[in-house]
């Protein structure tokens, strides 16, 4: 893979640990043709490496992590999709990317709530979210 990134942008985008992702980021956030390339070479390898470990898993739920779950069509892999989403001010709060460069290029929270079978509004306390977790696991065991 790094090879393909130097080839694309040289030696700038390549760290003393690898792909440097500042200088890519750099790169990609304010050009959409290069920020499609690089999805195009990434998505299919974090698809790979997914299913790979999810065949190992031996539990009766496995949950993942996908920020970019519906953008990249990924939701058609999983049984159950749970949305956590916040206001956008609190999201901005959270971030250290512009909310305009984010947001630009994300669904809109109202059609993911819409797709996913659980939706919770991450605006309260660390035990409030933990509730809502094991609720949802609760009903994902039963």
């Amino acid at each position: 893979m790094q090879a393909a990134l130097r080839e694309r942008w040289g030696e700038r985008v390549i760290g003393a640990d690898g792909a440097d992702r500042a200088a890519i980021a750099e790169i990609v956030f304010d050009q959409p043709d290069e920020l499609a390339w690089l999805e195009a070479l990434l998505h299919p390898k974090v698809v790979q490496e997914y299913l790979a470990w999810r065949e190992q898993q031996t539990a009766a739920v496995a949950v993942t992590e996908v920020p970019l779950l519906f953008e990249a069509g990924g939701d058609e892999r999983f049984d159950v999709v749970v949305v956590v989403t916040a206001a956008p001010e609190l999201r901005a709060e959270r971030s250290h990317v512009r909310a305009d460069e984010r947001e630009r290029r994300l669904i809109p929270d109202g059609e993911k709530v819409q797709r996913a079978d659980f939706v919770y509004v991450n605006d309260g306390t660390l035990e409030e979210l933990d509730a809502f977790v094991g609720d949802v696991m609760a009903q994902l065991t039963r």
